[in-house]
C-alpha cells in the first residue's frame, strides 16, 4: 500500500468528477473567508483520508468539508454539532451541488455562491449540469495515494527553503498540489488569460517572481498525471535549461517542464527521481533570475532538529 499506484484511463473519469465536485466546498470557502494572499484561503489540504478545506466560517460559526476518500463521503464537520455528508457515488454535478447546499442549510449556515465552475471548459453551471459523473471507489483511493506520495516529497522540497514559500495545497481551480517559491521582487503584471477565472485574481496570484512546482493528476479537462515546475516571470534561457532527469522535458504550449507521473512511479526510486526533477528546475529558475540564493535556501528539514543559526 505504500508503493505508488497507477493512475490509468479507467481513473480519469473519476478524477474529473472530483475536480468538478471540488469546486462547489471551494466556492464556499471564496464567499466566507476574507482574502488572503495568493487566494490560499480557497484551497484544500491533504490529510490521510483525502482532502479538507480550511475552517470557514459564517454567522452561525466555524465549520469545514472534508473529501473522505477512505470511506467515500463528503463530510461538513461543524463546531456547532450540526455534522453531515454526501455519499461520493455516481451522480451529476446538479444533484451534488444540491445536495451541499441543502447540507449547509440544514446546518445553519447561509452561504450564496457564484455557481459557475472555474479554469474548466466549458463553465456548465454546477445546477445545469446534468451530466451522469463517473464515481469509482477503487479510483479515488488511488487518487488518495498519488497525491500523499507526491506531497510527501513536495513537503520535503519545501524544507529547504527560508524565504516567502507557500504550503503544499491542492488548488480547486486547476486540480492541482502545488508549492510555490518566491524570490521576494516583485513581478511585472500576470496577462492573465485563464479560461473562467477574472484576471485581477491571476495578477494577485503572480504579483511577485515565483518558481512553482506540482502535480497534476488530470481533471475535468482532460490529460495524462504528471509533475511540472515553472517560474514566473520566466528568465531568459529557462526553457534550455539542464534538467534532471532525462524523463523530464520541456513543454512549449505549457511554458513549464513536465515530467509523468508513470515514469516516476516506475523508477527504481521515485522519491529521488522526483526530488531531483524539483531542485534542479528551481536550480534553474533560481541560477538564471538572479535570486538570492545564500539568504533563501536552507537544508533539507529533518524531524525534531531546528535550523542552526
Amino acid at each position: 500500500m505504500d508503493a505508488w499506484p497507477p493512475l490509468g484511463p479507467e481513473d480519469a473519469p473519476t478524477i474529473a468528477a472530483l475536480h468538478l465536485f471540488s469546486q462547489i466546498p471551494g466556492k464556499v470557502a471564496l464567499a466566507t473567508l476574507p482574502w488572503r494572499n495568493h487566494g490560499w484561503h480557497l484551497t484544500y489540504r491533504l490529510c490521510p483520508r483525502g482532502f479538507r478545506t480550511q475552517p470557514l466560517r459564517t454567522a452561525t460559526g466555524a465549520f469545514e468539508f472534508e473529501f473522505d476518500l477512505v470511506d467515500h463521503h463528503l463530510r461538513l464537520i461543524d463546531g456547532n454539532r450540526a455534522d453531515g455528508s454526501i455519499p461520493l457515488r455516481p451522480m451529476p454535478v446538479s444533484v451534488f451541488y444540491n445536495d451541499v447546499m441543502t447540507l449547509l442549510g440544514y446546518a445553519g449556515h447561509k452561504v450564496h455562491i457564484v455557481g459557475v465552475p472555474n479554469e474548466i471548459e466549458p463553465a456548465i453551471p454546477f445546477r445545469k449540469d446534468d451530466e451522469e459523473r463517473a464515481y469509482d471507489q477503487r479510483s479515488a483511493d488511488r487518487l488518495r495515494r498519488a497525491l500523499l506520495k507526491a506531497e510527501d516529497v513536495l513537503s520535503r522540497f519545501r524544507s529547504s527553503f527560508l524565504g516567502k514559500v507557500s504550503p503544499v495545497q491542492l488548488f480547486w481551480g486547476s486540480f492541482d498540489l502545488a508549492v510555490t517559491r518566491f524570490s521576494g521582487r516583485e513581478a511585472p503584471p500576470h496577462p492573465g488569460g485563464i479560461p473562467h477565472l477574472p484576471d485581477r485574481v491571476t495578477r494577485e496570484a503572480y504579483s511577485h517572481e515565483v518558481s512553482s512546482a506540482g502535480f497534476w493528476p488530470g481533471g475535468a479537462n482532460g490529460g495524462t498525471p504528471l509533475f511540472y515546475s515553472y517560474a514566473y516571470p520566466a528568465p531568459s534561457g529557462f526553457a534550455d535549461a539542464w534538467i534532471e532527469p532525462e524523463a523530464a522535458r520541456y513543454e512549449e504550449t505549457l511554458g513549464e517542464f513536465v515530467l509523468d507521473y508513470e515514469a516516476v512511479r516506475k523508477a527504481g526510486d521515485p522519491e529521488s527521481m522526483l526530488m531531483d526533477f524539483l531542485m534542479s528546475t528551481y536550480t534553474a529558475a533560481a541560477n538564471l533570475g538572479k535570486w538570492d540564493r545564500s539568504s533563501l535556501e536552507c537544508e533539507l528539514g529533518r524531524p525534531a532538529m531546528p535550523r542552526a543559526l
